[in-house]
């Protein structure tokens, strides 16, 4: 993801929109794109406020397999050494859910286990 544009450039273009240009003009001016500029002058209109938003997923998500995470830490937690295939046809079994092993991977590391050979452990 791309660094979010200066506070001070967001200022300039809300100011110029304030001072009657329209939204697309005031970012032409400045360099960005008109998009940019109706952008930063709804921000400043709704929100009262320019300051980028947060980017990227929020933390601790545990993705679209959220609804099993329980399943999935419990039969981990009862059988430490199970693989992801064995673990993946488990939740086929049970639920219906039919997902790519790496999904199940990174919904795993996102709840703190690490894979270490054919166990699944708490990270530290």
């Amino acid at each position: 993801m791309g660094k979010p544009l200066s506070l001070d450039l967001r200022h300039r273009i809300c100011g110029y929109v304030a001072a009657g240009i329209f939204c697309r003009a005031a970012g032409r001016i400045f360099g960005v794109s008109a998009a940019t500029g109706v952008r930063y002058a709804a921000d400043k209109r709704e929100r009262r406020d320019v300051t980028p938003r947060p980017q990227g997923r929020p933390v601790g998500r545990f993705g679209q397999l959220a609804p099993y995470k329980d399943f999935l830490i419990g039969v981990i937690r009862a059988e430490p050494d199970i693989t992801l295939h064995e673990l993946s046809g488990a939740l086929e079994d049970t639920s219906g859910v039919s997902v790519h092993l790496s999904s199940i991977h990174r919904a795993l590391v996102r709840a703190g286990f690490l894979y270490e050979k054919r166990t699944y452990r708490t990270g530290t």
